[in-house]
C-alpha cells in the first residue's frame, strides 16, 4: 500500500490508516490491496484517468501560518451598515464552552431524543426567547437567514390562504414593503417567481388590499431605521382575510411592541445580534414564529415537551410528520438543516443575560444612537426618523455625499449609503461614545462644521425616539432558566450539565448513513474565530475583504477539479439550499432557450426526501421513477418515463454513489438517456464522500452538483446544523448561477437572484472546507475516499452473517454505507428496527439512520475517520444486539419485557432501589465489558413521541409551574 507520511495530515485524519490496521482489515476482507478492493467497488468506466489537481497538502503547522497570513488581507473596520447583522460581544464562557467545543459542534441533529436531551433544552430555550419576544406562541429551532425566513412565511401563508382554493381564484399577490431589507426583498422575489406568485413592492400606506392578496411583509424597525405603527394596516389586512408577517429585530423587541400584540400572524428575523459573530454573513439562526393555527406548516424543526416511559419530563422534535422527509412532494418547505448551532448560542445569551440584561443593552443602544443623533445635528445635519430603534437616516446635501464616504472609509468606517441624499447609520452592542466621536468627527471634518462638545453625561431618556403607542409593556423571559445563571460560574455548570446529556464525536462514532459523521479537526476550526474573519460585514467594500476573497477564489476552483465541472457558487447556506438553487439554474437555462414549458423533474423513489420537496419549490411537477429489487434505479422505467415527457422534461435528480450505498454501474447510461431526451442532470451531492478523487459528478455526467460541505468537507453537523451547500455547474450552465443585488456589478443578465440572504452565504464556515482540502491536498482527499469505502465494507463483512445487508454491488461489495435489513424480526422476536436504534444507545452508540431509504432498516455509513478499534466496538454491540434478539427467539428472553424493548436504561433507573425487569442491572447498563471503561448514560427512557404531538408545548414552562412542582 502506498503510505502517507507520518506527518501528512491525513494520519490525523483518516483513523485507520495505520498500516497494520488496514492490513488487517484487507485480510478480513480477503482482498490483496486496497486497490484492489476500490476496483472491485467502483465502476471502471467512471474512474478518474488522472490524479486530482490540487496545492500539495500542508502540515498543521503550515496551515495556520497560511490561514495567518490570508487573514491579514482583510481589514477589521467599523460597520455601521446595519440590514441584520451588527457588531455584538459573544460572552466568552458561550465562545468557549458552545462555540469551540466539540462536546457541541459535533453533535447531530435531535433525531435520537433520548441522547440529546441537553441540545433539546437549549434549543427549548431559544424557542422561548423567540416566542416570548415576538409574543407568538409557537416559534421553531432556527432557520438559515432572514431573508430565507421570510421566504418560507410567504410560501406557508401563500398555501393556508389557498388550501380549498380553485386555481383560478387562487389569491398570488403578496405584497411587501419597500423598507425591507434589500436582501431579503431579492431572495423572496426568487422564491415567488418560481412558485407563481407575483410580489408587489411599495410603501405600505400606499397598499391596495384586495381578494387577490394573500400576505404582507413588513420590516420593523424599517432598514431606514424608522419605526412605524402598523396597527391600522394589520386590521385592515385581517378584515379582509389577508396574512402579515413581520421581519423584525429580536432585540429591538425588548423596548418596542412585540408583533404578535399588535396583529402579525407571523414574525421572522436573525437572532445574530444575541452573541453571534456577523462572520462575513453567517452562519446565524434566522427565527420563525407564528400563530397555533398555523403550527402545522410551521417549516423547519419544533422542540417539544413529551414524557418517557416513566412519565417523566423528557424533550422530542415534535410534529415530525411535517418535515419534507416524509411528506416530499406534498411538503410546504424542502428545510433540512437548520442553524441549531447558532440557535443554542443566541438562547444561551438570554439565559446569561436574562431579561433584564437584554433590557439594558437594547437601552443602551437606543441612547448611543441618540447621542450620536444630538451630536450630528449639533454639526447642522438633519436626522429623518422620527421614531427608531438603533439607526439613523441622515440627510445629507449631494455635494457632501462623496466627501463623506471618502473620509469614513479612510477612517475604516462602513456606513450605509442608501441615496446621495441619505446615509444610514446603525450602532450596536459594541459602540462606545469613542466610536460615535469618531464618527461625528468625520461628518464634520468632511463638510467643515465644527466639531461639537461631546458630552457623555448629556442626560438622554432610554425610551426618548420611541413613541409611547409601541412601547413595550409586557414582561417575557420571567421563566427560572433565564433568572437563574447569570454569573460565570453557574453559567459554565449549566452548559456542561446540558453537554453532558448529549452523545457527540467526543464520546464514539456516529455512524448515520447519508450524514457522513467524519471528524472536525480543531485546526480546521481554529480560523473561525479570527477576528479578520468573525467580525466583518457581508457588505462591508470589497477592498477590506481580499482574504475573504481569495478563499472564496481558491475554494471554487478546488470544488470544480473535485466535481470535474466548470464554474461553483458558494451562496446557498445549506443542502437543500444547495438542491433550489441547482434546479433554478437549470429552469432559467431552459427558460433562456425558448423552453419554459419543461416542469418535469424524474427523481428516484429512493430520494432524500428534500429532492421532490425541493422541485415543488422551483415550480417543477415530480415524476417518481422506480427502483428495482436492488435498489438500483430501474433504467427502463427512467427511459419510458423520459421519452414520455419528452417535451417537458426538465431535470433526473440523481444520488450517487445510490441512496442504498452502492455504484451503480449504468450510471453514464441513465445520464445519457436524460440528455438525449432534452433534460439536464443534477446530481444530490449528500454522497460525495465515496467520489472524491475517484469519480467525479462531471465524469459521471452531471451537469449540476451540490456539495453539502457539512458531510463530505469537514464542516461540523452543529446539532442540526450550520450547513453549507455550494453548487458546481457544467460550462453550459456557468452563466445562469444565483447572484447578489451586493454584487450588481458582476451580475450577469442571465442569472437569477439570490438564494441567501449574505452574497456567499455563510462565509465563516467556508473557512472549514478550505482547510480541509488545504490540509489533505489531491493524495489525501482521495486516501479518505478510499479508506471509507474501506471501513464500510469492513463493518459490511463483519455483521453480514447476522443481518442481512440489503444491497451490494456486482462484486458484493459496498460503497461507503450499507444498509442492514431488519425487517425479519418484527415477526419472529417482535423487535422493530427503533428497539435496536435506542438499544445501541446502551452501548454508547447513536443509531445509525432508521428507516431511510427502506422502512425497518438501518443505514451506517463509519467514515474514513474512525479507527478499526472504533469500528470493531461498533460490530460487536450490533452483534451483541443480535444475540439478545436471538434469545427472544429462543424464549429465553420475554417478547414484551426484554433489554431491547425497555431500551435505553437512564442511570436513575439502573441506581434506583427497585427493579423490576426480568434481566440484571448489568446486563442492562454493561452488556459488553467495553461500555464500562466510557458509559454515557441516556438521560431519560424512551421518549413518548405521540403524547408530545397530542399536547404540544414548545417553550420552557411559566414561572408557575416551578411554584405547583415545589409545593
Amino acid at each position: 500500500m502506498n503510505q502517507l507520511p507520518y506527518y501528512h495530515f491525513a494520519h490525523r485524519h483518516i483513523g485507520t490508516a495505520e498500516l497494520h490496521e488496514s492490513e488487517a482489515m484487507l485480510q478480513y476482507l480477503q482482498t490483496a490491496s486496497l486497490d484492489e478492493l476500490i476496483n472491485q467497488t467502483v465502476p471502471a468506466s467512471i474512474r478518474l484517468k488522472k490524479p486530482l489537481q490540487l496545492p500539495e497538502a500542508l502540515t498543521e503547522q503550515a496551515y495556520l501560518q497560511h490561514i495567518r497570513s490570508i487573514a491579514q488581507h482583510n481589514k477589521i473596520a467599523k460597520s455601521y451598515i446595519g440590514l441584520g447583522y451588527y457588531g455584538t460581544f459573544t460572552p466568552p464562557a458561550i465562545q468557549r464552552n458552545i462555540f469551540e467545543n466539540p462536546g457541541w459542534y459535533t453533535q447531530y441533529t435531535p433525531y435520537q431524543a433520548e441522547i440529546a436531551q441537553g441540545r433539546l433544552e437549549a434549543l427549548l430555550n431559544f424557542q422561548t426567547v423567540v416566542s416570548d419576544l415576538t409574543a407568538l406562541p409557537i416559534a421553531n429551532a432556527s432557520l438559515l437567514d432572514e431573508a430565507t425566513a421570510a421566504a418560507e412565511a410567504m410560501y406557508m401563508l401563500y398555501q393556508h390562504k389557498n388550501k380549498n382554493a380553485k386555481a383560478d381564484s387562487e389569491a398570488a399577490v403578496f405584497l411587501v414593503s419597500e423598507h425591507c431589507f434589500p436582501a431579503t426583498i431579492e431572495v423572496v422575489k426568487t422564491r415567488a417567481a418560481a412558485l407563481g406568485i407575483n410580489v408587489i413592492v411599495a410603501p405600505p400606506d400606499t397598499f391596495v388590499l384586495n381578494a387577490q392578496v394573500f400576505g404582507i411583509l413588513l420590516q420593523y424597525p424599517a432598514d431606514n431605521g424608522a419605526v412605524y405603527n402598523y396597527h391600522t394596516l394589520c386590521q385592515n389586512a385581517h378584515e379582509q382575510d389577508i396574512y402579515v408577517c413581520v421581519a423584525a429585530d429580536l432585540l429591538s423587541l425588548t423596548l418596542l411592541s412585540p408583533p404578535g400584540e399588535w396583529g402579525a400572524d407571523v414574525a421572522v428575523g436573525s437572532t445574530q445580534r444575541f452573541g453571534v459573530p456577523m462572520g462575513y454573513g453567517g452562519p446565524h439562526a434566522a427565527y420563525f414564529a407564528t400563530r397555533d393555527e398555523f403550527k402545522r406548516l410551521l417549516p423547519g424543526r419544533i422542540i417539544g415537551v413529551s414524557i418517557d416511559r416513566r412519565q417523566q419530563r423528557a424533550l422530542r422534535m415534535a410534529l415530525q410528520t411535517r418535515e419534507q422527509h416524509i411528506r416530499r412532494e406534498k411538503a410546504t418547505s424542502n428545510i433540512c438543516t437548520a442553524q441549531a448551532l447558532l440557535a443554542i448560542m443566541a438562547g444561551m445569551y438570554a439565559v446569561y443575560h436574562g431579561a433584564n440584561g437584554l433590557k439594558k443593552i437594547a437601552q443602551n443602544i437606543h441612547q448611543k444612537a441618540q447621542y450620536l443623533e444630538h451630536l450630528l445635528k449639533e454639526c447642522g445635519f438633519k436626522q429623518n426618523n422620527a421614531a427608531y430603534f438603533d439607526t439613523l437616516s441622515i440627510k445629507v446635501k449631494s455635494e457632501d455625499f462623496l466627501k463623506i464616504k471618502k473620509a469614513a472609509e479612510k477612517a475604516l468606517l462602513n456606513f450605509r449609503y442608501k441615496s446621495e441624499n441619505e446615509i444610514t447609520i446603525s450602532v450596536d452592542e459594541t459602540t462606545s461614545e469613542k466610536d460615535i466621536e469618531q464618527i461625528v468627527a468625520v461628518f464634520a471634518k468632511s463638510t467643515a462644521k465644527k466639531i461639537p462638545v461631546f458630552d457623555v453625561k448629556k442626560a438622554i431618556s432610554p425610551l426618548a425616539k420611541i413613541q409611547a403607542t409601541l412601547q413595550r409593556s409586557s414582561t417575557y423571559l420571567q421563566q427560572p432558566i433565564f433568572n437563574s445563571y447569570h454569573s460565570e460560574t453557574e453559567l459554565m455548570r449549566y452548559i456542561k450539565k446540558l453537554e453532558n446529556r448529549d452523545l457527540s464525536l467526543t464520546h464514539s462514532m456516529i455512524a448515520l448513513g447519508s450524514c457522513t459523521m467524519k471528524l472536525n479537526a480543531a485546526v480546521e476550526l481554529m480560523p473561525v474565530s479570527y477576528p479578520e474573519f468573525s467580525q466583518l460585514h457581508p457588505f462591508a467594500p470589497l477592498s477590506q475583504t481580499k482574504g475573504y476573497q481569495q478563499i472564496f477564489a481558491e475554494l471554487e476552483q478546488y470544488l470544480c477539479e473535485i466535481t470535474a465541472l466548470a464554474a461553483c457558487s458558494l451562496q446557498p447556506n445549506s443542502g437543500a439550499q444547495g438542491e433550489y438553487a441547482g434546479l433554478l439554474t437549470i429552469r432559467n437555462y431552459h427558460k433562456t432557450r425558448g423552453q419554459a414549458e419543461r416542469t418535469i423533474a424524474l427523481i428516484p423513489s429512493s430520494a432524500h426526501g428534500t429532492n421532490p420537496a425541493s422541485a415543488v419549490l422551483c415550480g417543477l411537477e415530480v415524476v417518481v421513477v422506480k427502483c428495482d429489487e436492488n435498489g438500483n434505479i430501474d433504467v427502463e422505467d427512467l427511459r419510458q418515463k423520459a421519452e414520455q415527457h419528452r417535451k417537458k422534461l426538465a431535470v433526473l435528480m440523481l444520488t450517487y454513489p445510490s441512496t442504498h450505498g452502492v455504484f451503480e454501474e449504468q450510471a453514464q447510461e441513465i445520464c445519457s438517456i436524460v440528455h438525449q431526451n432534452g433534460g439536464q442532470v443534477y446530481m444530490d451531492g449528500a454522497n460525495m464522500n465515496a467520489q472524491v478523487g475517484l469519480t467525479a459528478p462531471g465524469v459521471i455526467g452531471a451537469d449540476v452538483c451540490h456539495l453539502n460541505l457539512h458531510k463530505t468537507f469537514a464542516i461540523p453537523h452543529g446539532g442540526g446544523g450550520p450547513g453549507a451547500g455550494p453548487i458546481c455547474v457544467a460550462k453550459h450552465l456557468k452563466p445562469y448561477l444565483p447572484s447578489h443585488g451586493f454584487l450588481q456589478k458582476n451580475k450577469r443578465l442571465k442569472t437569477f437572484s439570490a438564494v441567501s440572504a449574505a452574497p456567499w452565504g455563510s462565509a465563516n464556515i467556508l473557512l472549514i472546507s478550505y482547510a480541509y482540502i488545504r490540509l489533505l491536498g489531491a493524495k489525501g482527499l482521495t486516501e479518505a475516499t478510499r479508506y471509507a469505502i474501506l471501513n464500510a465494507n469492513y463493518i459490511k463483512n463483519r455483521l453480514q452473517h447476522e443481518y442481512e445487508v440489503l444491497y451490494v454491488g456486482k462484486q458484493g461489495r459496498v460503497a461507503h454505507e450499507l444498509i442492514l435489513d431488519m425487517r425479519d424480526f418484527k415477526n419472529s422476536a417482535n423487535i422493530e428496527v427503533e428497539d435496536i436504534a435506542k438499544r445501541l444507545m446502551d452501548y454508547g452508540f447513536h443509531a445509525p439512520t432508521v428507516s431511510f431509504p427502506v422502512a425497518g432498516t438501518l443505514m451506517i455509513e463509519p467514515t474514513e475517520s474512525e479507527s478499526k478499534a472504533e469500528l470493531d466496538r461498533f460490530c460487536d454491540a450490533m452483534l451483541a444486539i443480535k444475540a439478545e434478539i436471538m434469545d427472544i427467539i429462543k424464549g429465553d428472553a420475554d417478547k414484551n419485557n426484554n433489554v431491547l424493548k425497555n431500551a435505553p436504561h437512564p442511570l436513575d433507573e439502573v441506581c434506583a432501589d427497585t427493579w423490576n425487569y426480568p434481566y440484571s442491572r448489568e446486563k442492562a447498563a454493561f452488556p459488553l465489558p467495553f461500555v464500562r471503561d466510557n458509559k454515557f448514560w441516556a438521560f431519560v427512557a424512551r421518549v413518548n413521541g405521540s403524547h408530545g404531538d397530542r399536547h404540544l408545548i414548545c417553550t420552557c414552562a411559566p414561572t408557575e409551574a416551578y411554584e405547583t412542582a415545589a409545593t
